[in-house]
Parts: structure tokens; sequence; C-alpha cells
């Protein structure tokens, strides 16, 4: 689970209901055609804007804002390091069955097109369009998310739009100016709630996800196509953590092996 993703959206309910209960009751925002107007129609909306695919693509990639468990590039590159080195005393051929204990299958597929024989220029052209594929996929899931942020306002304002004729219509009774303009402004509130405290928030969780993922990608590209060209392992490495951030650098060195009698 991601923390961060969970502490941020309690904190910002948590701010939002404060505020309003230092200087109100919540009661006064609670009102149910603004709900069906601003919710209602931003989803709807939505709805018509995408196939039904795409759609439920979009809405199940909310699950990787709160649960998702980050890939270690550590992790990534130490498995490319065993990987050459396993080709470098044994051969490519001796990869296969190494390629079966990969978890990631971006990773396996790419050791079997090398053990298979293909052309290096081949293998890497079949790897950067499934990549491109999904960081296209990512991108359609974003998408949801930013056209649903850009539409809640919209509701919104009709909904405001609504209360102001509504409003305009009773002028001659006073009493009804109050709840009338309440209503119009609570739509507008909404409309900022599904953009602010939703939507922005889904989708630049979702573009560093995906940023992460395809420069991981790109690490098993290099790392594979290197294994496959014959380099020394401890240059793959050295290759490799040109991706890395220099504290994740010092973190990595796998060239120190254990001396003998220490764990």
């Amino acid at each position: 689970m991601d923390l961060s993703s969970v502490i941020g959206l309690i904190a910002g309910i948590v701010v939002v209901v404060v505020t309003i209960m230092i200087s109100g009751s919540l009661a006064g925002y609670v009102d149910i055609p603004s709900i069906i107007c601003t919710f209602g129609g931003a989803i709807a909306m939505t709805v018509m804007a995408f196939p039904a695919n795409k759609l439920r693509e979009g809405f199940a990639a909310v699950k990787y804002v709160f649960l998702y468990t980050e890939t270690n590039a550590e992790d990534i590159i130490k498995s490319i390091i065993g990987l050459a080195n396993i080709a470098r005393k044994e051969g490519l051929l001796a990869l296969e069955e190494a390629a079966q204990e990969l978890k990631d299958d971006f990773l396996q597929k790419g050791i079997l097109l090398i053990v298979d024989g293909t052309d290096p220029e081949l293998v890497r052209n079949i790897l950067e369009t499934e990549l491109a594929f999904i960081e296209d996929r990512h991108k359609s899931n974003q998408g949801v998310y930013e056209y649903l942020g850009s539409i809640g306002p919209g509701f919104g304002m009709l909904g405001t739009l609504i209360g102001l004729i509504n409003m305009l219509a009773n002028l001659s009774d006073p009493s009804t100016v109050g709840p009338n303009m309440a209503v119009a402004i609570v739509t507008t509130f909404y409309g900022s709630i599904i953009q602010n405290m939703f939507c922005n928030p889904v989708i630049n969780k979702l573009k560093l996800r995906s940023s992460q993922e395809s420069l991981l990608k790109e690490v098993m590209l290099e790392g594979m196509l290197s294994i496959q060209a014959g380099e020394n392992p401890r240059i793959i490495e050295e290759k490799l953590k040109a991706f890395m951030s220099p504290r994740l650098r010092n973190n990595l060195d796998t060239s120190k092996e254990p001396k003998e009698g220490e764990e």
C-alpha cells in the first residue's frame, strides 16, 4: 500500500471538513440535487467520451495510486548482472533456465528472445514497441481522469447556473433567495472537489508510476542487449548505474563479494 496516497487523501478530507465545521455546519454543504448534477453529470459525460474497454482500464488504474509495490531498481540491476555472469560462464543458452525464474514479464521475454538467437536490432525493436504500447496504455488511463477533472468544474458551474436561474425565478419570495444561492455555490464546490481532491492527485501519481516503470524497462532493455553483445558484467553494471540517482549508485555494489568467513 502507498501510504503517501492514503495519508494525503485522508489529510485533504480532514482539512476540508475541519474548515467547514469551524466556519459553519456540514449539513449546509450536503445538497442532493447538486451532487446529482455535479458528480452524476461529470461521470456520465466521461462514460460518453471513452469506449467501454478504455473506461474499465482507466477506472481500474486508480488502484495503482493506493495499492502499488514499487519495483526496486537495485534488485533489477542485480538480476541483470546475475544473468550476465551466467551468460559469460555458461553461454547464452544457459539463460533459458534462469529466465523461467524471472518475475518480470518484460525481462523474461527479452531474455528468451536472446536465447532464441534473435538479431539484436530486432530484439530492441520488439521490446521498444512493447514499451511504447505500455506507455500509450498508461496515457490512456491518465486521460480518463484528465477528462473527468476538466469536466467536473464545468458541471459545477452548470449547477451554479441552475441555482441562479431558480433564485431569479423566485425573487418575489425573499425566503428562497438564500437557499437557492447556497445551492448555486455548493455545486461549484463539488466541481472543485472532483478536480483538486481526486483527479489531479490521481493523474500526477499515475504519471509518476508510468515514468518509474518506463525507466526500469529502459534499464532492462539496455542490460539485455549488453548481455547479448557479450559485454563484461562489470561494464554492464556501470552502464546501468547511469540510470540511477547518485544515492542509489552508492547503495548498489554488485562487484563486492563477501570474504571468506563473512556472511
